[in-house]
């Protein structure tokens, strides 16, 4: 079952089960993926890679919305968000520890050929490819950072 297919099926048991915060965060993926389904050039089909891509940045919204709202003293606004971020995580893949990171970004920089921090762009463009939805963008950056700088 595809990723569509199954936030399709939980928005049903969403709506059986009269859970409104599951449900508004599963309509905003979905028409999210409709939108990308339908997008001018492309194919018609949304593959996992890329609802993988489009529920990562989601989340990234929804936290970055919080923030603002907890710096506005607006905790209640900011807990909905969390509370949508919660639902929505669940469709991730499982993400990667610390350790399992850094295992597989010394094999990136190994292959690349990495000196240095001026070779961070070509750990970057691989990195992200093949830790796509395993990893987030951010813990990526700092670590192959860390890293080059040993």
């Amino acid at each position: 079952m595809t990723l569509f297919d199954q936030i399709s099926e939980d928005i049903k048991k969403a709506m059986l089960a009269k859970d409104r915060v599951a449900l508004d965060a599963l309509r905003g993926v979905k028409k999210e993926f409709l939108e990308a389904k339908t997008a001018k050039g492309g194919d018609g089909e949304l593959h996992d890679e890329q609802a993988v891509r489009i529920i990562q940045k989601m989340i990234k919204q929804r936290k970055e919305s919080a923030e603002m709202y907890m710096s506005a003293n607006r905790t209640d606004l900011a807990d909905a968000e969390l509370a949508q971020v919660k639902v929505i995580e669940q469709y991730l893949p499982e993400q990667m520890s610390e350790q399992q990171l850094e295992a597989e970004l010394q094999k990136i920089i190994a292959a690349v050929g990495a000196q240095g921090p001026q070779d961070m762009g070509k750990v970057m463009g691989m990195a992200t490819k093949q830790l796509a939805g395993k990893a987030e963008g951010k813990a990526i950056s700092m670590k192959v950072k860390e890293l080059l700088n040993k």
